[in-house]
């Protein structure tokens, strides 16, 4: 029996889904660039962002640590009240904003210019304060969020989710992370436990 909110439920995943297909074809040379940033930082990656960005910049800080980069995420707002002391020059920060404009995101440039680090802006829009401000630059553009008025992040927030984790995956490759490097950083979980040999 076909329940009444199918068709509601898959338009919504289809207009994800389109997105992210549409954001696989502009993959180019930014991206690359982006990736032997990461490779060659000598310091860790910071995630930056406030909102939905944040939640997004979190479970990317978390994917990166447990994937052989050392990562955190830092809030915007708390980071213009002290939390900017995390950072240091050779850190590689990645600041989130699907529209570039985000003030609590742009507030933390001054200080970021001073401590030297490299920035990386990941946004949709390539024009945007916090892309000029950037050194680097991962555009993931949508065309429009997945709810019927445009406002709900949700194809934004799933790009942005969906190249950090490629990005990170492919970092993670190319450094040769390994099953057992996987599970040095889970032992309390079953995978990690079998991973280690260990008995459950």
């Amino acid at each position: 029996m076909t329940a009444k909110y199918d068709q509601l439920l898959k338009k919504v995943i289809n207009q994800e889904i389109i997105s992210l297909q549409n954001i696989e074809t502009k993959i180019n040379q930014e991206y690359n660039q982006v990736i032997d940033a990461v490779l060659n930082t000598t310091g860790k990656v910071i995630f930056l962002g406030v909102g939905k960005s944040g939640h997004i910049g979190k479970k990317l800080a978390a994917t990166f640590a447990s994937t052989g980069t050392p990562s955190f995420f830092v809030h915007a707002t708390e980071a213009v009240h002290g939390d900017l002391g995390m950072i240091e020059k050779d850190d590689l920060v990645v600041a989130i904003s699907n529209s570039g404009e985000t003030k609590e995101v742009l507030n933390t440039f001054v200080s970021l210019k001073i401590i030297g680090c490299k920035v990386i802006a990941l946004t949709g829009n390539r024009e945007s304060s916090l892309a000029k401000k950037s050194d680097l630059l991962l555009e993931v553009k949508v065309s429009g969020e997945a709810d019927e008025y445009n406002l709900a992040p949700s194809n934004s927030s799933t790009a942005a989710l969906v190249v950090g984790d490629a990005v990170a995956l492919t970092v993670s490759h190319l450094k040769g992370f390994k099953p057992n490097d996987f599970a040095v950083f889970h032992p309390g979980g079953a995978l990690g436990k079998r991973l280690l040999g260990e008995e459950l």
